[in-house]
Formats: C-alpha cells, sequence, structure tokens
C-alpha cells in the first residue's frame, strides 16, 4: 500500500495544485514531484523501475511543453501517450521480441500456462489502448471541462484501473495452475 501510495504521489500533488491554482501550476507540481521522487529512491539506494524513469520522461516532455508553450492540451495528452507507450511495450516486447513482459514480472508469483500468459498480455495492452483512447475522448470532445478531465485522469482512470484489475485477479483465480510439488510433506507423483 505504501508503494502504491508512493507512485501516486504526483498525481496527488497535481490534483491539489489544479484544486488550489490551475493546470499550469498543477503541471509544475507534477514534474518536480516526479523529479522527487526519482531523487528519493536514488537517495534511498533503492532500484528505480523501468515505469518510474518513463513516466518521468513523459511529465518531463509534455509539462514542459505545456509550460514554455502555456498550451494545456500537451498535458492533457501525457496520459495517453503513457498507456499507449506501456501498450506498445507490451505487444512489441511479444510480437517484436517473442517475449510476453507480463510473464517476465510476474512468473515468480504465479504459475499460468504459456497461452493464458498472452491472453493476459493481450488484455493489459488492450486496457491501455482504450484507457488512452477514453482520456483524449474526455480531454478533448469538448462535452467536459477542463476540471472534469483532472478529475477523471486522477479518479476516472484510476477506477478503471482498479475494475480491471479485480477483473483479471478473478479470471486469472480461474486460470492459476496448483504446484503442489513444493509445498512440505507433497511429493510430486511420477
Amino acid at each position: 500500500m505504501k508503494k502504491f501510495l508512493f507512485d501516486l504521489f504526483p498525481l496527488i500533488l497535481f490534483f491539489l495544485a489544479f484544486k488550489f491554482y490551475d493546470i499550469y501550476t498543477a503541471t509544475a507540481v507534477a514534474m518536480a514531484a516526479s523529479v522527487g521522487q526519482i531523487i528519493w529512491i536514488k537517495l534511498r539506494g533503492k532500484a528505480i523501475e523501468a515505469t518510474h524513469w518513463i513516466n518521468l520522461t513523459i511529465i518531463i516532455v509534455f509539462g514542459g511543453a505545456t509550460l514554455l508553450l502555456h498550451n494545456d492540451a500537451f498535458i492533457k495528452w501525457k496520459p495517453t501517450v503513457l498507456y499507449w507507450l506501456f501498450a506498445a511495450i507490451l505487444l512489441g516486447g511479444r510480437w517484436i521480441f517473442k517475449r510476453n513482459l507480463l510473464q517476465k514480472v510476474m512468473g515468480a508469483q504465479i504459475v499460468l500456462e504459456e497461452s493464458i500468459w498472452n491472453k493476459l498480455n493481450a488484455a493489459w495492452a488492450g486496457f491501455f489502448v482504450l484507457s488512452g483512447a477514453l482520456n483524449l475522448y474526455v480531454a478533448f470532445s469538448g462535452h467536459f471541462t477542463e476540471a472534469q478531465w483532472v478529475n477523471f485522469k486522477v479518479f476516472g482512470l484510476m477506477a478503471l484501473m482498479i475494475l480491471f484489475v479485480i477483473a483479471q485477479s478473478v479470471w486469472l483465480g480461474r486460470h492459476v495452475k496448483e504446484d503442489h510439488s513444493s509445498l512440505p510433506g507433497k511429493k510430486e507423483n511420477p
């Protein structure tokens, strides 16, 4: 839970800065918080995850463009670019490099058949593509205010992610292979 809140730190500060100031202040605060995250991890002597580097790069590029050009369209694109990049990494890893990155990351925790890993990888990629598209709709369709987009970015996308994780957990629960050979007192049948 502590790691989850730590990862949300820039987003929470973005939301608070937006509520008290404006989109440009919120963008600057999120940029500073993301840099602060990297510094904090480094000072604690921990490894910086690839997702932190990716997020930092995207917030610096899109946040920097927002502030430099005084155009909030760039920061509104940021969640979409981040999600689509994650989808491209998952799909590219599978299709180009013939590696399932989810299996690489989660394979030590759960045992699944190869076909289930591939479906899981495709489901996450699809989720990221759809979430990115939904962000663009809320940000640029003209049906929502900037404040509604910020609320969607902070709460809507997070709620979608939580619901998707729950759905994935239920689905995975039916597909996890039981491996009792490593349990004490259990012997593998020949």
